[in-house]
């Protein structure tokens, strides 16, 4: 009876986004020119919220306290949105219908290369500009178009992108975040269970999900949960959903706020993806690397490797072909019911439980992209983003003449059985499954 209940309300959620979406179909969604293409609107008039509101964590843990959860009872009554909350939600389901493509010269006739880039967007704009300043110099992205999918509103973040001026852009935003939800699921709805009320208690106070607590016995967190969910609804939103790339045969490169392009990574990707084609067609997936660089690039520059993929070392800079992720979406029902809050994990338990084979990846020996957010949801580090950004710059700089190379080998295969990851939980909430599996039936 109370899935019942549970799949009832993700289904109502999902009929109320589809109804703004066809109150919107009447609105002007034609491209404008190049030079008349504006950014995006401003936000609605009231004061923005503030961004940082999703403290660090280190690595497996979450909060020991639902700070969110109001005192339990059947008095707690359910919030109502704001005329705010509204406005930025009718403000998302707008943009993600008219898909303003920025920095073409005529939208209609333009098409994609074979290579797009889609960037998941949070709340750290000092991250965010040291990967567009890394895009910019780049060789070669002049023609790449660049998807920045955000789960937050921020206007200091809209006029970063806005200054992207050497690529083709567009953006879109996740519309069931936190910040369009604030006081209800999938934010935090004050009946929520605390994190760390022992089940008996939560059945006893009533609180709404107190049937399911996660494998470790805690109770959701929808700031933990929310980078899921964004990240499968971004998977499933580029590649079905958005109009340019209806007819796409190329890949599509998966980047974070927090990552940096070395100057060369668009041209290792191209003469990667030719390596693929020829000598390794069972190779599944590309990634531009992993977390690991030596301070010497000599001698490894121009190698690849063929390795069994690994969530710890190849999450960084994902490539998908349009096959790839057809078999993950016949996967959503496993990905969507995994009780591990992190993405990446619950793809490594896919590679040995779902899709049919785990998947082989052709990775650089020298990474052509490396992670400058060692703060954050994983970490405690204060964050220093142009100390890294310094750092990866000084070692590139010292390495400039291996850049570039004129061919790629294959220097190793190693390709180990993968057991299955140990889950990290934080992901029990059937509300989180429901809402989850939805996508796809939204597609």
């Amino acid at each position: 009876m109370r899935f019942r209940i549970y799949k009832r309300k993700v289904l109502i959620l999902t009929l109320a986004v589809a109804a703004c979406g066809l109150v919107l179909w009447g609105s002007n969604g034609r491209q404008q020119r190049k030079n008349e293409a504006p950014g995006p609107p401003p936000p609605p008039p009231d004061a923005e919220p503030a961004r940082g509101a999703h403290p660090a964590v280190s690595a497996g843990l979450r909060r020991a306290a639902n700070t969110s959860a109001a005192p339990l009872g059947a008095a707690a009554a359910r919030p109502e949105a704001d005329n705010r909350t509204l406005r930025y939600r009718s403000l998302v389901y707008q943009l993600n219908f008219d898909q303003t493509l920025r920095n073409v010269e005529k939208a209609g006739a333009w098409a994609p290369r074979e290579l797009v880039l889609v960037v998941q967007v949070h709340d750290r704009p000092e991250h965010l500009k040291l990967l567009l300043d890394s895009l910019r110099r780049a060789q070669g992205v002049d023609g790449l178009l660049v998807i920045f999918s955000h789960d937050l509103w921020s206007a200091e973040l809209n006029r970063l992108i806005a200054g992207v001026d050497f690529c083709p852009v567009l953006q879109v935003f996740f519309p069931f975040s936190i910040q369009l939800y604030p006081g209800e699921f999938p934010g935090s709805d004050p009946r929520d269970c605390p994190r760390d009320l022992e089940k008996s208690a939560a059945l006893k106070t009533g609180c709404i999900n107190a049937e399911y607590p996660d494998s470790f016995g805690h109770y959701r967190e929808a700031r933990f949960s929310q980078t899921k969910h964004h990240w499968w609804w971004k998977l499933h939103f580029v590649w079905e959903r958005v109009k340019v790339l209806r007819d796409y045969g190329g890949l599509i490169l998966f980047l974070e706020e927090d990552h940096y392009l070395a100057p060369d990574f668009y041209h290792v990707f191209k003469k990667m993806w030719k390596l693929k084609q020829q000598e390794c067609p069972e190779c599944d997936v590309l990634s531009l690397g992993s977390y690991t660089a030596s301070r010497s690039f000599y001698g490894i520059a121009d190698k690849v490797d063929v390795k069994t993929w690994k969530s710890t070392e190849h999450n960084m800079g994902l490539a998908l072909t349009r096959e790839a992720y057809q078999k993950l979406i016949e996967c959503t029902d496993a990905f969507c019911t995994y009780d591990d809050y992190n993405w990446d994990w619950t793809l490594q338990y896919l590679t040995v439980s779902c899709l049919p084979k785990p998947w082989k990846v052709l990775v650089p020996q020298v990474p052509r992209i490396f992670h400058a957010g060692d703060c954050g949801m994983h970490h405690k580090k204060t964050c220093r983003p142009s100390t890294q950004g310094a750092q990866i710059e000084s070692l590139l700089n010292s390495n400039k003449q291996y850049l570039f190379p004129e061919t790629l080998t294959i220097g190793e295969k190693f390709m180990p059985a993968v057991s299955p990851p140990k889950k990290n939980g934080g992901w029990g909430d059937i509300r989180d499954h429901e809402l989850c599996k939805s996508y796809r039936r939204l597609q």
